[in-house]
């Protein structure tokens, strides 16, 4: 993450420096378009795009790491691991499930969204088309699919 921190930092530094180098071309040639404030600007569009890259990824990477949290807080609270955790919401009254259950269920819940997105969802017949995803007969409400 640091390094996200310092890339981002120095991108926008080069911006600014470039961003002053074309003002200071311009009051230097007395406001006419010169080879040099032609350079400067050019430098300046270069580091417009570093700088948005730089930003971007930076998007990228804080949205990884949103996704990231979430799931483990949803793994940590599926399985009870948040129990009795200093300020940690009081337990849902939910027994917890085992950490491969949850991910079972997590498939099955992404080929429904998949299956309903082709629009194939309201044909489907009541047995699961996809084997790859099985469902644990352990568990009643499993039992009923």
């Amino acid at each position: 993450m640091d390094n996200m921190v310092d890339s981002l930092n120095s991108a926008y530094q080069e911006f600014v420096a470039a961003a002053a180098s074309v003002l200071e071309a311009k009051e230097s040639s007395g406001g006419q378009k010169t080879a040099a404030t032609d350079a400067a600007l050019e430098n300046f569009k270069q580091r417009w795009e570093l700088f948005r890259v730089a930003c971007d990824q930076a998007e990228e990477f804080v949205e990884s790491v949103k996704q990231r949290i979430g799931s483990e807080c949803l793994v940590d609270e599926a399985t009870g691991s948040v129990a009795g955790k200093p300020g940690q919401a009081a337990p849902t009254g939910l027994p917890p499930i085992s950490a491969v259950r949850l991910e079972q269920m997590s498939k099955a819940v992404r080929w429904l969204v998949i299956e309903l997105q082709q629009g194939s969802g309201a044909a489907g017949g009541s047995s699961h088309p996809h084997s790859s995803v099985p469902f644990d007969t352990r568990f009643s409400e499993d039992a009923a699919q």
